[in-house]
This record gives structure tokens, C-alpha cells and sequence, in this order.
């Protein structure tokens, strides 16, 4: 990890600014420069922060989110792989504790869903005192969050003054959940709704329907002001895509979708559901697959 460089993209995020319309980020590091950092973080507000692995170190290139409350934070995915992911992630909590006058805090490590590209970092925090690693099964994901009857139940987990809903959205993977954060009315949405391809197997497909369905009726009763997602696979040209493993994303998409993909994915997972195939959304790309053997 390259220690100056990982500090200046922290330093220069902090300058981001924000609007009713969600956050407004710096451009991304893309692979476009080969000097870029192998993490660059981002700050939406004080106690909210998205971390991006460089898609030089992992063509996968994903989001992790890292959010804190009063008595813990959580950590959304772990990475790709490719990197040490924990350095960037102390440095982040150290910057928080300094800036409350405090020494420690808790951390629970959590998943958007179980595919490698989101958890190859946890190993990293294993020992790590105070720490829970939530495993990557429907089961344990719902133990960790207190979901009873999982998909159907949506719960909250509070890290201390900051109630966030954790909603289960299998589809794309068994245990995929989103998280609802009303302090800054965002969706973090993982691998279900991204500016990317969102791959769903067939044989899943009535299962993220009905996510798609349990997601559009928790929008309807929440403020909701863009979704973030784990990837950013779009082009700034509507419908257009890069290339699979590719390393460079010149003329990248935003990273936040606005609320009314909820109802498209919905509608679009509805309209394909009797004949599965590729939607074009414009911003995303609805996109079913043959189940992997």
C-alpha cells in the first residue's frame, strides 16, 4: 500500500459535495492512470465514507461502503482481493476516533452478498479485536442481523443513533441484502442495482422478482435519494457498456443510480419473466444467465 497516496485521495475526497439528489463524488480512479492509488476513498459525510479498489489491482474494481454510529461501525464488503484492504479501513476509523476524541469503536464486517469479489478482504480482519465477520450464508446473515424470516423480514441494525434497514434481496445471490440508511436517505444496494450488468441466473429469477418487488415496496414508505451499488460497469453514453475484465473504464457512468431504478428493475424482471433476457435500462442492464454448473 502506498501510505502518501492513499492519505491525499482521502484528503481530496473530503471536498466532495452533496445534494438533495444524492452524493456528488469526485471522478474515480479508473484504471486510466498508471500511477492511481490501489484505494481511493470518498467521504459523503462525516461518519459515512465509500472506499473503491483500483480496477488495476482487480478488474472487478468494487465499492465498499464503511458507515458509523455512536457505538459501532459497519464495514460493507471487503474487497476483491489483489490489495490489503484493512490498512485504508484503520486509517478511516483512526481519522473518525481522533476527530470524537475516542479510542475504539467496534466493527462489524458485513457482506452485500457472498460472490469473491466482496468478501477476499476478510481474512484481513479476522483477529481484529472487537470485530464481528458476518459469514456469507442466508442463514448466518440473517443470526447477524436478527432477521427471522428471512427473505421476507427486513430489520434494523443500529450502530448507535443511526438505525439502518438491512433488506434481503437473493437473486443475484443467495444472501444478498441492501442497506437503508435514513441519515443520508441512500440506498446501498451491492450487485442487485448498479450502473452495470446485473447478472441474475435464470433459475433465480422468480426469487429476484420478488426481491425486486420487496425492494419497490420498502421504497414507497422511505425517503430514498439515490442508490449506490458495488460496481460501475456503464459508460457515460446511455446503453453502453465495457467490456468484460477489462482495466480501464475511461468515461465512467456516476456511481449513484437515482430512485426511480427501483421501479424499473421491478418492472423490467416482470416484463422478462416468462422469457428471460437482457433489458437495457439505459443506466443498468438487466441481465439474465444460465445458472453456473
Amino acid at each position: 500500500m502506498r501510505r502518501p497516496a492513499l492519505i491525499l485521495a482521502i484528503m481530496l475526497a473530503f471536498a466532495a459535495p452533496a445534494d438533495a439528489a444524492g452524493p456528488r463524488f469526485l471522478p474515480w480512479n479508473n484504471g486510466t492512470t498508471a500511477s492511481e492509488p490501489e484505494t481511493q476513498v470518498q467521504r459523503i459525510d462525516a461518519d459515512t465514507f465509500v472506499i473503491r479498489q483500483s480496477i488495476r489491482t482487480n478488474f472487478e474494481a468494487p465499492f465498499l461502503y464503511l458507515l458509523f454510529g455512536s457505538d459501532r461501525a459497519l464495514l460493507i464488503d471487503s474487497g476483491a482481493g489483489g490489495l490489503r484492504i484493512r490498512p485504508t479501513v484503520e486509517a478511516l476509523i483512526a481519522g473518525w476516533l481522533a476527530s470524537h476524541k475516542r479510542t475504539s469503536i467496534p466493527l462489524t464486517v458485513a457482506h452485500s452478498h457472498g460472490h469473491g469479489d466482496h468478501h477476499e478482504g476478510d481474512s484481513e480482519f479476522a483477529n481484529r479485536p472487537d470485530t464481528t465477520v458476518v459469514g456469507l450464508t442466508p442463514q448466518e446473515v440473517a443470526q447477524a442481523f436478527g432477521i427471522r424470516n428471512w427473505p421476507e423480514d427486513i430489520a434494523i441494525f443500529d450502530l448507535g443513533g443511526r438505525p439502518v434497514s438491512i433488506i434481503p434481496t437473493p437473486g443475484h445471490e443467495p444472501a444478498h441484502i441492501m442497506v437503508h440508511d435514513p441519515q443520508t436517505r441512500l440506498i446501498l444496494s451491492g450487485d442487485m442495482l448498479y450502473p452495470g450488468r446485473i447478472y441474475v441466473p435464470t433459475d433465480q429469477y422468480a426469487t429476484f422478482i420478488a426481491s425486486a418487488d420487496r425492494l419497490a415496496g420498502f421504497a414507497r414508505r422511505h425517503r430514498i435519494d439515490a442508490l449506490l451499488g458495488a460496481h460501475i460497469e456503464m459508460t457515460t453514453t446511455p446503453g453502453k457498456d465495457y467490456g468484460y475484465r477489462d482495466t480501464s473504464h475511461p468515461n465512467e457512468h456516476p456511481l449513484a443510480l437515482p430512485p426511480d431504478a427501483i421501479a424499473r428493475i421491478a418492472a423490467a424482471a416482470r416484463q422478462t419473466a416468462s422469457n428471460p433476457v437482457n433489458s437495457n435500462q439505459g443506466d443498468f442492464i438487466l441481465f439474465p444467465r444460465p445458472p453456473a454448473p
